[in-house]
């Protein structure tokens, strides 16, 4: 059992549900990554998603794909990702996810980096663009070191890609609220009937992302789902903020604020 198992287990035996922010390691600095992500925890996230910046992310829109063209430019390396995890996880007991290109798993090889992420001190990954193949490989790994690993359902995912996805994930799955590519909408999205259905084949916890950017947002999602993630209007408030710990701090707040709750 993953940490990430446990978070679930008990939101669902409260009836809670999850806020799960993201943050592109190294943006706008590592140290302003490294005191963001216990402050987080201390306004109601659940578990924290961090993006290892990559030269070219997928499915990213143009605030985080920028984020990681900004952190790269300042040398962020996953050996600096894994050492704020490392001083971070010292600090705090919420969730931590690796959000990382198959890319770079490849490139460090992929028992080195599961290991290296796991020694660390994450807790999960997603990997966002990793064939089903190369999937069950990295899906053992994370068995053997007790975290969660966490594939991409789109809404145009079915039949048996969709049971061939769901097989490999744990944790939770990471259920796609639209189409397209990440970003800040006005419009909460609808994911009522997409969760039900997913709910009649896998008892995981269903998380939802792309396009969640108010407290309302974030309400319209967890009525169904188990958590919702927030990433490019975070992001994009660090970037621009003169204090960013204190504006993540202030806007994550107002998103947990929004968080619905489950009949036990």
């Amino acid at each position: 059992m993953s940490r990430i198992d446990d978070i679930f287990r008990d939101h669902r035996a409260a009836g809670r549900t999850a806020l799960m922010p993201f943050l592109t390691a190294g943006y706008p600095s590592l140290d302003v990554t490294a005191q963001t992500i216990p402050a987080l925890a201390e306004v109601g996230a659940s578990i924290v998603e961090l993006g290892i910046p990559f030269s070219d992310p997928i499915a990213d829109g143009p605030v985080i794909a920028e984020s990681m063209h900004e952190a790269l430019l300042g040398g962020v390396t996953p050996s600096d990702v894994f050492e704020i995890v490392r001083c971070v996880r010292k600090k705090t007991r919420m969730g931590l996810i690796a959000m990382v290109s198959h890319s770079i798993v490849d490139r460090m090889g992929p028992d080195r980096f599961v290991r290296s992420a796991a020694e660390a001190g994450f807790d999960g990954l997603i990997i966002p663009d990793i064939d089903l193949d190369a999937a069950r490989d990295v899906k053992m790994l994370t068995d053997d070191c007790d975290m969660s690993f966490s594939l991409l359902v789109a809404p145009t995912t079915g039949g048996r890609r969709l049971e061939q996805v769901i097989d490999l994930c744990s944790g939770f799955v990471y259920v796609l609220a639209r189409v397209g590519i990440t970003g800040e909408r006005d419009a909460a999205p609808e994911v009522t009937r997409r969760v039900e259905e997913l709910r009649r084949i896998t008892a995981l916890p269903l998380a939802v992302g792309f396009g969640i950017s108010t407290a309302e947002h974030v309400t319209a999602v967890t009525e169904s789902a188990d958590a919702a993630i927030v990433g490019s209007a975070l992001v994009r408030r660090m970037g621009q903020a003169d204090d960013p710990v204190a504006s993540a701090r202030q806007f994550v707040s107002g998103l947990a604020a929004g968080l619905a709750r489950h009949r036990r």
